[in-house]
């Protein structure tokens, strides 16, 4: 009997000390909590204060603004190819099949409106055809780049999505290898946008000098960034500038970096 009853009380004394132990745990994560918590609010507090000093302190302010605009590229540049399939023995032949077959792809051009002046032909270059098990004459791919370029960006970008004619009606092997698309008023856009970005940066700049009780003066100086040319909605920057030729539509983004006076 006395040993169950100290078997008991060891028990009752163990599970004592275990929430004893759980207590001072869950204690400690308190204190290191609240701990953080003061140590975060005081952080936040003597940063505010350095930032008001340093304003106050002052007697100049830089901030950098920037402003967007979206506009429709103006130019178009189609680059395609037409391709002829030959053998060592039909080089010959092939040369005379790919420029019958520029010759209808230059009428299907002409009748879609598009004037000669805006083609440009390149010289045809030979590819080998490498196989793994080669047969007795080499094969090659006779290639032929065709470019247009126009102003008529919508007409270009229509008809590059039907030439289908072309390799259904005349069994011609066409394929469009790129769409870029330009605008060509960039330069004076930029200056349009410029103006903007000083007014962004200016109202960054008051926006700070408030949080010291101050207000901003005059411009002091103004440097302009690159030109972003960008997608539509995209984030896509760098520091040397983009230039998106994929779409149609484009975003032009410009920032500014400007000092302004405090008083």
């Amino acid at each position: 009997m006395q040993v169950n009853y100290i078997g008991h009380l060891i028990k009752v004394m163990l599970v004592k000390n275990i929430f004893d132990i759980i207590y001072i745990m869950e204690n400690k994560n308190y204190m290191m909590f609240g701990l953080i918590l003061g140590l975060s609010i005081i952080l936040s507090t003597a940063l505010g204060a350095y930032t008001f000093y340093k304003l106050r302190s002052m007697d100049y302010i830089t901030t950098t603004g920037s402003t967007k605009k979206s506009v429709v590229s103006d130019k178009v540049k189609w680059t395609s190819n037409i391709t002829r399939p030959v053998k060592t023995s039909t080089i010959k032949d092939g040369y005379s099949k790919l420029d019958a077959d520029l010759k209808i792809v230059k009428g299907f051009l002409a009748s879609n409106g598009i004037p000669e002046e805006s083609i440009n032909i390149s010289p045809v270059f030979m590819n080998e055809i490498y196989e793994q098990n080669p047969g007795i004459e080499k094969n090659y791919n006779l290639v032929q780049n065709i470019e247009v370029q126009s102003t008529d960006v919508q007409k270009i970008a229509d008809l590059a999505k039907n030439t289908n004619s072309l390799i259904i009606n005349n069994g011609v092997i066409f394929s469009t290898n790129s769409l870029e698309y330009y605008y060509s008023k960039l330069p004076e856009v930029r200056v349009e946008l410029l103006a903007d970005a000083v007014k962004d940066a200016q109202a960054r700049a008051e926006q700070l000098s408030l949080a010291g009780g101050k207000k901003i003066g005059n411009l002091k100086s103004a440097s302009s960034g690159v030109v972003q040319v960008m997608a539509p909605n995209s984030a896509e920057v760098s520091d040397y500038g983009v230039y998106d030729t994929s779409s149609i539509n484009k975003d032009i983004m410009v920032t500014v970096k400007a000092s302004f006076e405090i008083k």
